[in-house]
Order: structure tokens, then C-alpha cells, then sequence
């Protein structure tokens, strides 16, 4: 791009305008890492009864396969932001791939869940300190507006392709191998991206970069770490045991300090002035219950897929796949139609189809599943999915200031792990809870001893019951006059885990459902004109940071 003015860098020397040609190619690297970093929210959903079996994990267990990505990714996210900024965005990014790789491997060797778990936290940290690059070079870039708006774009809408990939790619890998292979498949493309990026993306950093708030950074983490490790651990302590409560009030402390220090802060981590911007705290909102309930299928209904109905990776893959298109079709168009009809029907339309989808899986879904029936159920959530999810980060940047849109999108898909990391927590309590008071009931009524209850439900929950396909089998090798109190505690136990699910997925469809009629009360304002974000960042009030 003849013209085009140089990338500014701090502490990395004078890099020359990336030449024409070498722009898709930088492009396409950063739609790597950011299309992996994204797919890991969901690529291991479908594997996790695979897991549970070859490493006898159980329910909590695997919440932290999932909760511990998405927890370190959420709580260093916006902090790796700032220090791409300060150090080298690409130096920075580059070394959250490797850190992502070596994770990789953990994982893929791991002889056990706490190695798993310790893996899948290392990569978040890496993915972390990838993704914000991916947004903030695109305006190195693409010093043309135009060109950048349409970088913009392709960036949104690979976030929704790898969100709506993860089922499908999970279980193909999990089928052709086993839970192993996703990682080794990570290991590649991360490697990959680490070496073309590399060779073909240019230093940039802001030579007025702002100091890293590790303030904020380091209470925001306590906060948001010690209010998941007190939702996981009141699924078997209860909310009443003193640990639980401790780090309540412990995550509440934190929060308020956060707050605090993010209104104090010359260079905050988080500038809360915009959350008076109602578009910016709506698509915020909306991200973290939209990402709260996708975690009820993604997370809880492969599980249910793989221990009750028995189905393979191959099958959930296939179940999972017209989900997947419609999804992936639906981000593409969504930005579109977001451009004609405005995110506030954008977004409300979407919740409504993703909350419809929700309850048709929750009345669908049953031990012995229809197949046809269950695949056009998920088919509308993933539609709902698509509209919802990708008119977020738009709204979230056009909120902003154009030079503040690295904070804006950050700050969404912060919310959207936040999101993540609850649904899988607080959703988890919510079916383990359901499990435990339906399936002592249900083996009180067959008169199976107290003692005898607890093995039950560890086996069900460490995934050493057989699926309730295989449930005659097993009751036959266990002897004729056994085989049916087998069959009928087997059946007990995955009944259980059907109401945990339905709850699960009610609960979330009313979510969304009231995310969307948020969306439709805050982004209407009296005497507001179209398309006014009703911005009330202007004026003395505020001015620079450090001026109040």
C-alpha cells in the first residue's frame, strides 16, 4: 500500500508498511491463532466422556477440563492486552503460540486429570496472550480504513466458525483416535502459526503505551478464580460448609477492590465509564449469557450424548453437524443483517431463536434419543447461537472510540469466558445437585442400601457405569438374578443425570430468553435517534483519565 505511514513500535526498532502481498498472508496467520485460540472453548466438549472413561474423572473433574481453560483465558486477557501494547504486540502473541503449544502437549500426554487440568490451564494463559494481537495488528495492518473494517469483520466471524466448529472437529479427531488427537491437533496448527508469524508479521507497539494495571489484573483473577472454586466446590461441601463461604466473601472483596481500583487507576485495566454506554454494558451482558448457555449443550449434552445414549465421537460429530453449518451460516450473514436492521433486533432475534432452540433440545433429548429429532433441535440453537454471538463484538467496538476498540473487544470476549466459565460452573451444580436428590430417591424406591448409594453415584460420575445401550448387557454378565436390579439401577442413575440435564438446559434458555429482552429495553431510549448509541462519554466530565 504505497503511502501507507510506517508501524510505530517501542523498543523493537522501525518496522517498514507491510507490503500488499504480505498482508493476506499476516492475515490468514492471525485468523489462525485466533480461530484455535476460540475452538478450545469447545473442541473438548464432545470428548469429555472419552475422557471420564480412560481417566476415570469425574463430573467436577471434567468441569475443570473445560473451566480451566476459559478461567485463565478470561481473567489474563485483558492484561496481555496492554502488555502487547507496552512490549511488542507481536512479541507478546508469539509467545502466548509457544506457551499454547507446550500446553498442547501436556495435555495430550497427560496421565490423569490433574495433569489434564494443569495443561488446559497453561494453554488459556497462552491463548490469553494471543488473541488480543490478532485484533489490535489488524490496524498496523491495515492502515486504510475500509480495508481494516472488512479485516474487522473476517476477524468476527472466525470467532463464530471456531465456536461452531469445536463438536464437529472434536469428535472426527476423537473418533479416528481418541481425546489425545485434539491436542496433538493443536500442537500442529499452533505450531505452525508460530512459525509463519514468524517469518511474515511485523513488531508493532504503542510508543505512549499505557503501564499494565497489575492491580486490576491481579484482583479481578481473585475475584472471578475464587467465585468459581466456591460454585465447584458446593456441588459435593454444599454453599453452607465454611470454604465455600470464605471464598464467597473472599471473591466479593475482590470484586468491590476491583471496581475501586478501575475508577482510581490513571491506565485502567477495564475503563467502567463505558458501561454507562448502553450499547457497550448490552453486548457485554449478552455475551456472558449467551456464552453461559451455549456451555449447556456444548459442555452437558455431548456429555449426556457419550454416557447415556451411548454415541460415539463419530456420532456426536454427526449429530452435532447440521448444528455447525447452520451456526457457521448464520455468522456469516449475521453481519449483514446486523448492518441493515441494527444489533438491538440483531441481538434480541437471536436470543429469541437461541432460547427456542434450547427448550426444543431440553423437550427432544431422552436416554434413547431421536436422531433426526435431537439434530434439528441443536439446529435452531446453533442458528440462534450465530445471530446472537456475532452482532456482540460489533456492537461492543462501535460503542467505542475507534482508538479504545482493543479494550472494547477484549473486554466482550473477556465477558464471554466469564460466561463460559460459570455456565460450566454453576450449570454443573445445578445437575450434579438435581443427580444426587433424584438418583438417591430413585435408589431408595429399589431398596438399595446406603452404603451401596454412594458407590453408584461415584460410578456414574467417574464414568464406569456402562451407557443405557449397553445397560441388558451388563445386567446379564452380572448373573440372571441380578440382571434386573442392574438394568434398574443403571437406569435410575442416567434418568437422574436426564433431569439434571433438563434443568440445566430450562435454566438456560430463561437466560437468554431475558438477555434478549435486556437487549430490547436497554438499547431503547426516549428521544434517542436511530443508530445513537447514547454514548455519554463527552464533555469535561470526561476528559483524560488522569484529569478527574
Amino acid at each position: 500500500m504505497t503511502g501507507a505511514p510506517p508501524l510505530r513500535t517501542a523498543r523493537v526498532g522501525v518496522p517498514a508498511a507491510v507490503p500488499h502481498g504480505r498482508q493476506s498472508l499476516a492475515l490468514a496467520v492471525l485468523m489462525v491463532v485466533l480461530f484455535l485460540t476460540f475452538l478450545d472453548n469447545t473442541v473438548v466438549s464432545v470428548a469429555l466422556g472419552s475422557v471420564q472413561s480412560d481417566l476415570h474423572a469425574g463430573v467436577t473433574a471434567l468441569q475443570w477440563v473445560v473451566s480451566g481453560y476459559a478461567l485463565t483465558f478470561a481473567v489474563a486477557m485483558l492484561a496481555f492486552g496492554m502488555v502487547g501494547d507496552e512490549f511488542g504486540r507481536k512479541r507478546v502473541m508469539l509467545s502466548g503460540a509457544a506457551v499454547f503449544c507446550a500446553g498442547s502437549v501436556l495435555c495430550a500426554v497427560a496421565p490423569n486429570a490433574p495433569v489434564l487440568i494443569a495443561g488446559r490451564a497453561v494453554m488459556g494463559l497462552g491463548a490469553a496472550a494471543s488473541e488480543p494481537g490478532t485484533l489490535s495488528m489488524l490496524r498496523h495492518l491495515y492502515p486504510d480504513e475500509r480495508l481494516r473494517d472488512r479485516a474487522v469483520g473476517i476477524w468476527t466471524a472466525v470467532c463464530g466458525l471456531a465456536l461452531a466448529l469445536g463438536p464437529a472437529i472434536g469428535g472426527v479427531l476423537t473418533g479416528i483416535w481418541d481425546w489425545r488427537a485434539i491436542f496433538w491437533f493443536n500442537l500442529a496448527f499452533g505450531a505452525a502459526a508460530l512459525g509463519l508469524g514468524t517469518l511474515v508479521l511485523p513488531e508493532s507497539a504503542d510508543p505512549d503505551a499505557r503501564r499494565v494495571d497489575i492491580a486490576g489484573t491481579v484482583l479481578g483473577a481473585v475475584a472471578l478464580s475464587a467465585l468459581v472454586f466456591a460454585v465447584i466446590s458446593a456441588e459435593t461441601a454444599g454453599f453452607a460448609a465454611p470454604d465455600v463461604i470464605a471464598l464467597l466473601c473472599v471473591s466479593a472483596v475482590a470484586g468491590v477492590l476491583f471496581c475501586r481500583q478501575e475508577r482510581r487507576a490513571a491506565h485502567p485495566l477495564l475503563d467502567l465509564r463505558y458501561l454507562r454506554v448502553p450499547q457497550f454494558l448490552t453486548a457485554n451482558v449478552v455475551a456472558l449469557c449467551a456464552y453461559f448457555a451455549t456451555f449447556a449443550v456444548f459442555f452437558f449434552t455431548a456429555l449426556y450424548l457419550a454416557e447415556v445414549a451411548g454415541y460415539s465421537g463419530y456420532q456426536i460429530a454427526v449429530i452435532f453437524l447440521p448444528m455447525t453449518a447452520l451456526m457457521t451460516l448464520t455468522s456469516v450473514l449475521a453481519g449483514r443483517w446486523t448492518v441493515t436492521a441494527g444489533s438491538r433486533w440483531s441481538v434480541f432475534i437471536g436470543c429469541v431463536v437461541f432460547g427456542a432452540g434450547l427448550l426444543l433440545t431440553a423437550v427432544t433429548i431422552s436416554p434413547s434419543p431421536r436422531f433426526a429429532q435431537l439434530a434439528a433441535a441443536l439446529a435452531v440453537t446453533g442458528i440462534g447461537i450465530g445471530a446472537t454471538v456475532v452482532p456482540i463484538t460489533s456492537s461492543a467496538l462501535s460503542a467505542v472510540p475507534p482508538e479504545r476498540s482493543g479494550m472494547a473487544a477484549s473486554a466482550a470476549n473477556t465477558s464471554r469466558e466469564i460466561g463460559a466459565v460459570l455456565g460450566v460452573a454453576v450449570l454443573g451444580a445445578l445437575v450434579n445437585s438435581q443427580l444426587h436428590a433424584d438418583l438417591t430417591s430413585r435408589l431408595r424406591q429399589l431398596g438399595i442400601p446406603a452404603n451401596f448409594q454412594a458407590i453408584v453415584i461415584n460410578a456414574i460420575e467417574t464414568g464406569t457405569v456402562p451407557p443405557n445401550s449397553q445397560a441388558a448387557s451388563a445386567g446379564g454378565a452380572a448373573g440372571p438374578g441380578q440382571a434386573k436390579l442392574v438394568q434398574d439401577v443403571i437406569h435410575a442413575a442416567y434418568a437422574a443425570f436426564y433431569s439434571g440435564l433438563q434443568a440445566a438446559l430450562f435454566v438456560s434458555a430463561g437466560l437468554v430468553l431475558a438477555a434478549g429482552l435486556f437487549t430490547l429495553v436497554m438499547l431503547t431510549k426516549p428521544g434517542t435517534p436511530p443508530g445513537d448509541t447514547g454514548n455519554p462519554l463527552h464533555g469535561d466530565a470526561f476528559g483524560p483519565l488522569g484529569s478527574r
